[in-house]
């Protein structure tokens, strides 16, 4: 890594530039949290445990590839495990950072706001939305027409991402609900090439996704264990 250039050092992942004009994640066993717990919410690094970004990067690899099989533009390109790293596509971030994220079920900040009108638990129909990545302001929700008219995505490009993330989210579930889990949401990030093609970038990882067994939701740590079992 030493002869690499370093282009942004992340909480978890830090970005290196190679020669052919891709890029390099080096996936790190730094996690966010507070007070020494693990908590994926959290927007700090809080503890380091051995051996998370590998298997962060392992989870990734196998529904990257899974994605790309079913004819779905990524980033991804390859991976090394031996030194955790991914070489992935070049891809503009939409405006200053964008989390998207796809709910089946009315839980966490999603029933919190609209409590009034459905009970926690219930389905949700792949659910959609959208919130620019700002920790200060609380990580806002954006509408389609806010992305738009604020300049930040065309009309096009949020119904192909909304699309492709409906798309992901089954393929990630179903995959899940083999191995007895349930998917209630998951956080994806996009961004688009030189083309203005949206893609998905970032990870595909534990951390991403709220997961519940029989009823019990299933912290990310033991989710790994689960999912490699």
């Amino acid at each position: 890594m030493e002869n690499l250039k370093l282009v942004y050092t992340g909480k978890t992942k830090n970005v290196y530039a190679l020669d052919n004009g891709n890029y390099l994640l080096k996936f790190k066993d730094d996690c966010t949290g507070k007070d020494g717990v693990f908590d994926p919410g959290e927007n700090s690094v809080g503890l380091t445990i051995e051996g998370v970004g590998d298997v962060n990067l392992r989870m990734s690899i196998y529904f990257f590839e899974k994605i790309n099989a079913a004819g779905i533009k990524t980033h991804y390109v390859s991976a090394n495990l031996n030194d955790t790293t991914m070489e992935v596509l070049p891809a503009k971030a939409f405006g200053k950072g964008l989390e998207v994220i796809c709910r089946y079920k009315a839980v966490g900040s999603f029933y919190r706001r609209y409590s009034d009108y459905i009970e926690e638990g219930a389905d949700l129909p792949a659910y959609v939305e959208t919130t620019f990545k700002n920790d200060a302001k609380g990580d806002p929700l954006v509408t389609k027409d806010g992305l738009v008219d604020l300049g930040v995505m065309t009309s096009e490009q949020y119904d192909s991402l909304k699309a492709m993330t409906q798309a992901i989210t089954k393929i990630v579930a179903d995959d899940l609900k083999e191995k007895g889990l349930d998917m209630y949401d998951i956080k994806f990030e996009f961004g688009y090439d030189e083309k203005g093609e949206v893609m998905l970038i970032d990870e595909i990882a534990s951390g991403n996704m709220r997961v519940y067994k029989d009823g019990e939701y299933v912290d990310p740590l033991t989710l790994n264990k689960l999912f490699f079992a």
